[in-house]
């Protein structure tokens, strides 16, 4: 299907000020949420509003600033959550989430496990569409990004001429490079890229433009 058979709406939360998004079918029935993070209020109202029916939560990663919404979102939606393997114990875990780490930012976050985990190259089935799941690891061990037509949510890893850090617990300048080289860069130059933080940008200008990963 085309990349217009889905809506997409952010919501900039926290205060890091983590995007995350309201992904919906065009009738207005089916959706998903990838990275709830903190005071998700808006995005709640949201929901409640449209009448939606939400299916999931989906990470693209485990930081704290990705998941603090994620107890609100499931307890108010009855909806599962969806995490890499790598990073499945991150959801029960404060340390490794680094919510403790940032004790000014955040109390400690600790959820209840995810009850799927995503895999590298799965066919993520959805609001009746498919996403492709692309491991791509640098940020953190198990950062992913979610591929539907024309369109990539990719949690941290490439922001508008900009990419995700690496000196976190986990992080990898290497392999982040080599996520977006050899998996992002590969796309067409017109998919667009719903990032973590900041702005949506394209392959397209990221390859052209991007200071810390140049084509």
């Amino acid at each position: 299907m085309a990349a217009e058979d889905i809506r997409i709406e952010t919501y900039t939360l926290g205060a890091l000020e983590t995007n995350a998004y309201l992904v919906i079918n065009p009738e207005g029935t089916r959706a998903f949420v990838i990275d709830p993070g903190d005071g998700p209020e808006p995005l709640l109202r949201r929901i409640d509003e449209l009448g939606v029916k939400v299916e999931a939560i989906v990470l693209t990663h485990a930081h704290f600033d990705h998941i603090a919404g994620v107890g609100d979102v499931r307890r108010a939606c009855g909806c599962p959550v969806w995490v890499h393997g790598l990073e499945a114990d991150w959801l029960t875990d404060p340390r490794k989430n680094g919510s403790l780490l940032w004790p000014d930012v955040t109390p400690p976050i600790a959820h209840e496990p995810a009850e799927h985990t995503l895999e590298d190259g799965m066919d993520l089935e959805l609001i009746g569409r498919r996403f492709r799941v692309i491991h791509t690891p640098g940020h953190s061990p198990g950062s992913v990004s979610l591929l539907h037509g024309g369109h990539l949510f990719g949690g941290d890893v490439l922001f508008r001429m900009s990419v995700g850090r690496t000196d976190l617990p986990g992080g990898r300048m290497e392999d982040l490079v080599d996520s977006i080289r050899n998996k992002l860069y590969r796309l067409p130059p017109d998919t667009r890229v719903y990032p973590g933080h900041g702005p949506q940008t394209t392959i397209g200008f990221e390859m052209a433009h991007n200071p810390y990963v140049p084509a």
